[in-house]
C-alpha cells in the first residue's frame, strides 16, 4: 500500500535521526506513541478512512519501530505533513519493504520522506526497496518508475482484498510490486518507443480497448484519474481495472518486463526476447 509519494537518487549512505529536507521540511524517526497517533490520524485524512479504522494503527507503527524498523515523520513549522512506514523484506540484508507512504500532495514531501527513507536502508547495507501501489493511478505510477526509477516486478491481483475507504472503495485492490534499486543511476526520464511498438490496450474516448500484444513492446494506457472514475463512471473504472489485469499482468505473468512509462499515462513493456 502506498500512497501520494516520491524519491530521489540522492547518493548519500547516511541518515539521521532527524534531518532537513530539500523542500523545507524536516523529515525525522518517530519512537512516542503520541507520534504514532498524529501518523494514523494523517494516513486516515489522506485515505478517507472511516473514524477508527486508519490505514495503520499506532500500536502496529509502534511495534514496527520498536523491533528496528523505518517508520518517520516529515514536519513543516512543527506540523506532521507526511510519514512513512516500511520494514525489513526478503531477501533478508538486502530489501527494505516500504508498507505505506502517505504525504500532502503538491509540495515535495513525498520526495523528501523517500530520500530519507533510501538514506536509512543504504546507511544499514540494504540494496533495494520494494513496494506495492495501484498499476491503475498514473501519477503514482510516473513518480515510481521516472522519477525514482524503481521497476515493477509482478502483478498482483486483489492483493488487499475488499477495500472500503475513499480512494479505493468500490474497486478491486489489484497491485503492482515495485522494486527500487539503490544503486542503479536513475533512467531518463524521456523514453523513445522503438519502431513496431504496439498499442496492447489503448485509451479509447475514456474507455480500455484492446489491441494486439504480440509486439515485442508492448503500450498499455492506463485512465486519466482512476479515482475520479471510480466515483462518476464505476462501470467503466471496473472496465480499465479488467482490462489492464488481463493486459498488463498477463504480459508479466509471461515474463515481459516493464521498462519504463511514456508520455505519463502508459507503460512501456518490452518481451524477453530469446535468441536463437
Amino acid at each position: 500500500m502506498n500512497g501520494p509519494s516520491a524519491a530521489t537518487n540522492s547518493p548519500s549512505t547516511a541518515t539521521n535521526s532527524q534531518s532537513p529536507a530539500t523542500n523545507g521540511s524536516t523529515i525525522r524517526e518517530l519512537h512516542g506513541m503520541e507520534d504514532f497517533d498524529a501518523v494514523s490520524d494523517l494516513y486516515a485524512e489522506i485515505w478517507g478512512s472511516e473514524p477508527g479504522t486508519s490505514p495503520l494503527s499506532a500500536e502496529a507503527m509502534r511495534a514496527l519501530s520498536h523491533a528496528g524498523n523505518y517508520v518517520a515523520g516529515a514536519y513543516e513549522d512543527g506540523r506532521l505533513v507526511g510519514a512513512s512506514v516500511a520494514f525489513f523484506g526478503e531477501p533478508i540484508g538486502t530489501t527494505l519493504h516500504s508498507h505505506i507512504t502517505g504525504a500532502v500532495m503538491g509540495r515535495g514531501v513525498g520526495l523528501a520522506l523517500k530520500t530519507h527513507q533510501r538514506q536509512w536502508a543504504l546507511a544499514r547495507g540494504l540494496r533495494r526497496i520494494t513496494w506495492t501501489y495501484d498499476p491503475l493511478v498514473r501519477r503514482n505510477a510516473y513518480f515510481n518508475l521516472v522519477k525514482l526509477g524503481a521497476r515493477p516486478e509482478a502483478y498482483l491481483t486483489s492483493f488487499y482484498g475488499a477495500m472500503d475507504d475513499a480512494i479505493n472503495g468500490g474497486d478491486e485492490s489489484d497491485r503492482m510490486l515495485a522494486a527500487w534499486d539503490l544503486t542503479a543511476p536513475t533512467p531518463p526520464e524521456v523514453i523513445e518507443l522503438p519502431a513496431g511498438a504496439a498499442h496492447g490496450l489503448r485509451d479509447r474516448g475514456g474507455r480500455p480497448e484492446t489491441g494486439a500484444s504480440d509486439a515485442d513492446t508492448v503500450l498499455v494506457d492506463i485512465p486519466d484519474d482512476i479515482e475520479a472514475l471510480r466515483r462518476t463512471d464505476p462501470g467503466a473504472a471496473r472496465a480499465w481495472r479488467l482490462a489492464v489485469r488481463q493486459t498488463l499482468g498477463g504480459l508479466l505473468a509471461e515474463g515481459a518486463r516493464v521498462v519504463g512509462f511514456h508520455e505519463r499515462r502508459r507503460y512501456v513493456v518490452q518481451r524477453t526476447i530469446t535468441p536463437a
